[in-house]
């Protein structure tokens, strides 16, 4: 008995462990680089996704580099979900100022760095490892990572480039004041003027004044059109033309004689 015993603890010391993949697909937003001005606060996400197994827990770790600095671990969730600071972010004064939160459970985690300081600008590092167990022990089964750049814009610096750029646009109105000095006149004396000069304004254009339309005046009675009365045509009368000799006899009888031409 004792032999199977021995002979079956050699065999499980012997048995190869499960090799650890990198298949984890880890993604840090946003990026590849961010700004922020000093005194924001700054939220970064790690998105997860691809686990091998579906029982699995996840072990999150944050990173923070220098430009031309090492990597020094910042903070850590557990695959129990308890948060753990290190080194010099374990400080009272770095730790009111950074939150690790799981937003979704295996797929999203949360970095928060609160009233940002010129300091804290540089790289910052999202590492996960896939843990589950195996044979009673905690095995690592896959991994990955991804960063992003943080630059924090100093207030001073933002105010520096805004008044410069208030200075250049005022310069270009400056009115620039010179003495000229002309050659003696007739009388023998030297004449001194000042002038001014300034940018030029860009003429307005004259603006023609559109005339409205006016529609015409209504009368108070519609126009009546004259009446033509056409001529009457006379009918040319017709000449009749008698001839003859009416001999009257009067009663009295007196003879007269009519002669009628025409």
């Amino acid at each position: 008995m004792r032999l199977l015993a021995l002979t079956a603890a050699v065999l499980l010391a012997r048995a190869p462990a499960p090799e650890v993949c990198g298949a984890l697909n880890v993604t840090v937003s946003p990026g590849p680089v961010v700004d922020y001005l000093e005194g924001e606060n700054a939220t970064l996400l790690c998105h997860v996704s691809q686990k091998r197994r579906k029982d699995s827990l996840l072990a999150v770790r944050w990173f923070f580099a220098r430009p031309d600095a090492q990597e020094v671990l910042m903070v850590k969730m557990t695959k129990l979900r308890m948060v753990q600071y290190y080194g010099n972010f374990s400080r009272s004064a770095y730790r009111q100022r950074l939150r690790l939160l799981e937003q979704r459970r295996g797929t999203l985690y949360t970095l928060s760095v609160l009233t940002l300081r010129p300091a804290d600008q540089g790289h910052y590092v999202c590492k996960v490892q896939e843990i589950s167990k195996h044979r009673n022990k905690w095995t690592a089964w896959s991994n990955g990572s991804s960063a992003t750049e943080m630059r924090v814009i100093s207030l001073k610096a933002s105010e520096d480039s805004s008044f410069e750029k208030k200075k250049e646009t005022w310069a270009f109105f400056e009115v620039r004041h010179y003495l000229v000095k002309c050659p003696q006149n007739s009388s023998g004396e030297t004449v001194t003027s000042v002038t001014s000069l300034a940018p030029l304004q860009p003429k307005k254009g004259k603006r023609r004044k559109e005339k409205a339309d006016v529609p015409p005046a209504v009368p108070a009675k519609a126009p009546i059109a004259a009446t033509f009365h056409k001529p009457k045509l006379l009918k040319p009368q017709r000449k009749v033309a008698l001839q003859g000799t009416w001999n009257l006899h009067s009663v009295c009888g007196v003879n007269a004689q009519w002669r009628a031409e025409s």
